[in-house]
């Protein structure tokens, strides 16, 4: 009697990870609890040159995962390396700084039903709610708001994405230079895929602590919007228009802080507000830097 060949896992998760042993080792810990039987997806790590080496990257997965060694360097890159190795009919990715609920892949696939793609709910943790930094203030309240990216601005995060294999593939990988997350979901809209949020699934990534890791964040961000907006008709003005409105949306967003219920007690929505119009004003020049061509 002729046997069938084994089938695969049914979901690929793809981990990009870089430099950041501790917290894959909480990743992967989160992911080897999900409530899917384990048998129905596998974990791939697309590590990116880790300079602490290929074994301290393997004695930190403990099997809990498949080792990918990806040599061009950027997460983009590491997750597209990771879907090259993908056995599963769908992808899930996440980051290596980031801890899944347990249902997180029990409700993402539950949402890809209604959608070819998704992106999830993304929470953020701080050290300690009751001393919160004047940063984690701050991101508390405004960084990854994956509803709004998705509702509003037609794109997801990739720290929280579920796609199929078949559509990962029609839309290509990420593209590096550019806002990656952004790019990746315009071309895939482009192309006739339907983009759904699913709050239920959720991932926790862990707020900026200090003004460097702020600022670092945001140069980033600001370089790679930048080189995407440039490659549109006027995309030069439309960016230098964008810039030029940076200040007075300071004022603009300060009563989410003041609504937020995330905070606690003058001492934060004060640190959160000083954060606010401090970044604001720090992307207004980087901005106008990257427009005459200074950045």
């Amino acid at each position: 009697m002729k046997r069938s060949a084994p089938r695969g896992p049914l979901v690929s998760v793809i981990v990009p990870h870089f430099d950041d042993l501790v917290n894959l080792d909480r990743c992967l810990g989160a992911l080897e609890s999900q409530t899917i039987a384990r048998d129905r997806f596998e974990i791939i790590v697309a590590d990116n040159g880790s300079s602490c080496g290929r074994s301290a990257v393997e004695a930190t997965i403990k099997r809990r995962a498949r080792l990918v060694s990806v040599s061009e360097r950027g997460a983009g890159p590491a997750r597209n390396g990771g879907a090259e190795s993908a056995r599963g009919q769908l992808l899930a990715f996440i980051d290596s700084d980031c801890v899944a609920d347990s249902k997180w892949l029990e409700e993402g696939l539950a949402a890809l039903a209604e959608s070819d793609f998704i992106g999830g709910r993304v929470v953020v943790s701080v050290a300690d709610e009751r001393r919160m930094t004047p940063t984690e203030a701050f991101e508390t309240v405004f960084a990854f708001d994956f509803e709004r990216y998705i509702t509003q601005k037609g794109f997801t995060g990739s720290g929280n994405l579920f796609v199929p294999a078949k559509v990962f593939k029609a839309v290509g990988g990420f593209r590096t230079a550019v806002s990656e997350d952004v790019d990746w979901s315009r071309r895939a809209t482009a192309l006739g895929f339907r983009l759904g949020y699913a709050p239920r699934a959720v991932v926790s990534h862990p707020a900026r602590r200090d003004w460097s890791e702020l600022r670092r964040k945001w140069m980033r961000i600001n370089r790679e919007t930048y080189g995407l907006m440039r490659q549109s008709p006027g995309g030069r003005l439309k960016w230098a228009g964008r810039t030029l409105l940076l200040p007075a949306s300071a004022l603009v967003h300060a009563p989410r802080v003041l609504r937020s219920s995330r905070l606690h007690g003058s001492r934060d929505r004060a640190g959160a507000l000083a954060v606010l119009f401090l970044s604001r004003m720090w992307r207004f020049g980087d901005g106008l830097k990257l427009a005459i061509g200074a950045g």
